[in-house]
């Protein structure tokens, strides 16, 4: 079967040869990975830095709502957050996309028309992805014809932890393909995989079937993005990137609140992937809190006052 890594089509040939490959790689030095995100995360930037980070970290963001009691209305509010996160400082950039379920892609896409702020979908029957695979299909080629730019993926983990690598990665090349022109992120549910050796196996699996983005969460567990999970991510692009000339994003979502967190993960970026992923096109945050926070830090070094969270709009 084909996939964006020719280099790697001897192992994706068969079930026997995926799950040789995904053994074949390196077991992860978890005491030394913890060690490092940890190190990485005491580094201090200097104001002119945090103000960049800051306007970095608001175009990174994948605003989010993805509630059962989500209206037309809810949808066009968050819209018009996205393109003016502080409507009383137009210099504020527009954050990076704005996620809903599939049947409000169209609401979105028609309030964000002209924003150049994308619209992004999650599908395959999230959170759980516990459905039949036409069902998956059928979401994703529903938020596809409503204007989606973006689908956001779960794998079956249930398949992936009985080691049915195969099953996850035909499920991926199928998705993908309905994607058309959109990009596809394959979130993985990190704090279900249990292990670091299947959040890197997960990482590879997925950029061999040909995500776009890899992404840690789904934001509705108990573990999320952490720093180190996201750095064996990043060590994955990077290396993914080296052997096959292909440059895949990453998107920790769920956890992340505040700007001290988000400048620990654009650290994190910098020093692991290096300075091309520090940009929206391959970097970005599913945490829609973490947004409040950035403006209320922004404004403080703007104004050097603390406005408090009453500043800003609660989602």
């Amino acid at each position: 079967m084909p996939t964006t890594a020719p280099a790697f089509s001897d192992a994706t040939a068969s079930d026997s040869a995926l799950r040789r490959f995904l053994f074949g790689l390196p077991g992860v030095d978890a005491v030394g990975l913890e060690a490092r995100a940890a190190s990485l995360g005491t580094r201090s930037i200097k104001t002119t830095a945090k103000a960049y980070a800051i306007d970095l970290a608001i175009s990174m963001i994948d605003l989010t709502t993805l509630e059962g009691a989500d209206t037309p209305g809810k949808v066009r509010a968050l819209a018009a957050k996205a393109v003016h996160p502080d409507p009383t400082d137009r210099t504020t950039p527009r954050t990076a996309a704005v996620c809903v379920y599939p049947d409000m892609v169209a609401t979105a896409t028609a309030a964000l028309a002209g924003s150049g702020v994308k619209v992004a979908s999650v599908a395959t029957a999230f959170p759980a992805g516990r459905a039949a695979l036409d069902v998956k299909l059928a979401d994703v080629r529903e938020a596809v014809a409503a204007g989606a730019d973006e689908i956001d993926m779960v794998i079956d983990r249930g398949a992936f932890l009985s080691g049915r690598f195969m099953k996850v990665y035909e499920e991926i090349l199928a998705v993908k393909a309905e994607c058309g022109t959109a990009r596809l992120k394959v979130i993985f549910e990190t704090g279900e995989l249990s292990t670091y050796d299947n959040i890197r196996r997960a990482s590879w699996l997925g950029m061999l079937a040909g995500a776009d983005f890899i992404k840690t969460s789904t934001g509705k567990v108990a573990t999320n993005a952490t720093p180190a999970n996201t750095l064996l991510m990043l060590e994955a692009v990077r290396d993914f990137r080296a052997q096959t000339g292909v440059q895949i994003g990453v998107k920790p979502a769920g956890g992340i609140r505040t700007t001290k967190d988000a400048v620990k993960f654009l650290v994190l970026v910098n020093e692991t992937a290096g300075e091309d992923w520090l940009d929206n096109h391959w970097f970005r945050f599913g945490a829609s809190s973490l947004l409040n926070d950035l403006l209320m830090q922004r404004q403080k070094l703007s104004t050097g006052r603390y406005s408090g969270p009453d500043y800003v709009t609660v989602d």
